[in-house]
């Protein structure tokens, strides 16, 4: 029996019988940054994809202007990165101002502990172009562009999208679906998932401008109670600003050139000479699905979570469930792990999005308070706390930034004794060298798929047999991690073992403060194994625990993804 999860239809049209069904591993609803990075990634893993929107090219609003550490990694691990960072403005400061501009609060995070700056202006539309033309390096990948889904019907063994395009009616047989069809999401009406939360009572104009007319580097907060604004300058001669509208502003108002000239006049030196190339207006929600899977559909993105925009999360948190849940459906649909780890996408996110969701609410608040008497104590407050070392350091170098934590999932604790345990959380990416390449990114040295890092040991002479078995059946990459001046040495000379030097010793540094020192890590670069080199093999057969057995409709005598889909 086949569950009808969704079904839009206009009585008054007859519609045609549906063309044979297509088959693919995945289907996924919406061509935006969430769609096409985890097709991105599901298409590195060799399966086959089919990216549904009913849009016919990609969005290009005015969207996100901050990309994260995280998110560039993300990139980075789909080949994408050289190609994105044409369109980025690495270590972008963000300065919270008052009324006479007088500095708040500032987040200039030196840091690079994941390889990446860990705040970058970038244009999105552009952004999501490098995502989509990353496509075309997978023949097992297509995009059907002016394709609405009307229906979904799961059962047993997968699910049914009937879709609409300009040629008629069809139908697409895929494995699994995610919807990634934005905050209005089709797909998850369809699933009869609730979206609680809330939304401002505020609507923002957001305008983009050619030609920048102040040229300045950097991004500017003004928590002006009359209007509070937003200045930030991003890659390629563009100035985004951002309005707080009025009562009574809205739609009418942005299109209305003049007005925007009136708002842009004190802050641009002539707004009469202003180059618009796109506007929009905005309302800022907070809210999180019901449920971010029913059976064999998934929710991704602003389909299963909407914040607002002050910590420029709504991007990068779309990001994360790409890349925490394509792995997993890889291993499901290469039979190498059971369906229950899908479970673990949920688990695993939603904890960590409810946290980016009250962070960026609570300082949308405070950038927002209108009253002038409220806005005064809260200037005084921070203007207070920045005199303050330890605490403007905390605040400058974002360390109040939720980062993703993980206490359950596709996780083993065993032989795991630090504290807090690295386990279930990213492990750093410094540079490191190997013998054929002097400096090389560490994931790059891993591969796209999960690595056995093991500090100043051969994986291969401290691993039982069974262990090594299980990693190679899994498709794991064994690294030697060593100081760089070792990398001559040939005593661990074994092909299947990547030999990794610590170039400025930072990996020496990590292993020197945690207990542990064999690590597992997954293509999400969450550790989700750890132990001392004597209890490597039991935490190796516990962490293959946690994926159980591979489902019975599954191919097994498919190879795992060694390096999956790398286009180093």
């Amino acid at each position: 029996m086949k569950q009808i999860l969704h079904k839009r239809m206009t009585l008054s049209t007859v519609i045609p019988p549906p063309e044979p069904a297509d088959v693919v591993d995945v289907a996924i609803v919406g061509a935006g940054p969430t769609g096409l990075m985890a097709a991105n990634l599901l298409g590195g893993y060799g399966l086959a994809v089919a990216v549904v929107e009913a849009g016919a090219e990609l969005i290009d609003f005015p969207r996100g202007v901050g990309m994260d550490d995280e998110t560039l990694r993300s990139f980075q691990s789909v080949g994408l990165s050289d190609e994105v960072l044409v369109h980025l403005v690495p270590n972008q400061r963000l300065v919270f101002v008052d009324k006479k501009w007088k500095t708040l609060a500032e987040l200039a995070p030196p840091t690079d502990e994941f390889g990446w700056p860990r705040r970058n202006g970038f244009v999105q539309p552009l952004a999501d172009r490098v995502l989509l033309e990353g496509l075309s390096r997978f023949p097992n990948v297509s995009v059907r562009w002016s394709s609405q889904l009307t229906s979904l019907a799961q059962d047993a063994d997968g699910v049914d999208l009937t879709i609409e395009d300009p040629s008629g009616t069809r139908t697409l047989r895929a494995r699994y679906v995610i919807g990634a069809d934005g905050g209005s999401s089709s797909v998850r009406r369809g699933l009869g998932f609730s979206f609680a939360g809330t939304s401002s009572a505020q609507n923002w104009l957001v305008v983009d401008l050619r030609n920048d007319p102040i040229g300045r580097p950097g991004s500017w907060v003004s928590a002006d109670p009359r209007r509070p604004y937003v200045s930030i300058s991003i890659p390629h001669g563009i100035r985004r600003f951002e309005f707080m509208l009025h009562d009574g502003e809205g739609e009418k108002d942005a299109e209305d050139d003049a007005f925007i000239a009136r708002l842009l006049a004190a802050h641009v030196p002539d707004a009469r000479y202003i180059d618009i190339i796109r506007r929009r207006v905005y309302t800022h929600h907070s809210r999180i699905s019901e449920g971010f899977r029913k059976g064999r559909v998934f929710l991704a993105g602003d389909a299963a979570h909407v914040m607002p925009v002050w910590q420029g999360q709504g991007y990068n948190s779309a990001i994360r469930d790409a890349s925490n849940l394509a792995w997993k459906l890889a291993m499901v649909l290469r039979g190498l792990a059971n369906e229950s780890i899908l479970d673990a996408y949920e688990q695993e996110r939603r904890a960590h999005v409810t946290a980016m969701v009250n962070l960026s609410r609570t300082v949308g608040r405070m950038v927002s308070i209108r009253n002038r008497p409220l806005a005064a104590l809260r200037d005084a407050f921070f203007k207070g706390i920045s005199l303050l070392p330890a605490v403007k350091t905390y605040i400058v170098t974002m360390r109040f930034k939720p980062m993703p934590v993980m206490d359950r999932g596709v996780l083993t604790t065993t032989g795991s004794s630090s504290t807090p345990s690295p386990v279930g959380r990213m492990f750093i990416q410094p540079t490191v060298a190997t013998r054929s390449q002097p400096a090389v990114r560490l994931d790059d040295a891993i591969g796209s798929w999960f690595g056995l890092i093991a500090w100043n040991n051969d994986p291969k002479a401290i691993l039982d047999e069974d262990a090594l078995a299980e990693l190679k059946r899994l498709g794991v990459r064994l690294l030697s991690a060593r100081p760089a001046g070792q990398l001559p040495w040939d005593g661990h000379g074994d092909d299947d073992v990547t030999v990794v030097g610590d170039v400025d010793g930072r990996l020496k540094r990590w292993f020197e403060q945690h207990e542990e020192s064999v690590l597992l890590v997954r293509p999400d670069r969450i550790v989700g194994g750890a132990s001392t080199a004597q209890e490597s093999s039991r935490m190796v057969r516990d962490f293959v625990a946690t994926l159980g057995e591979p489902e019975p409709f599954t191919a097994p005598d498919q190879p795992a993804p060694e390096s999956a889909g790398s286009v180093a």
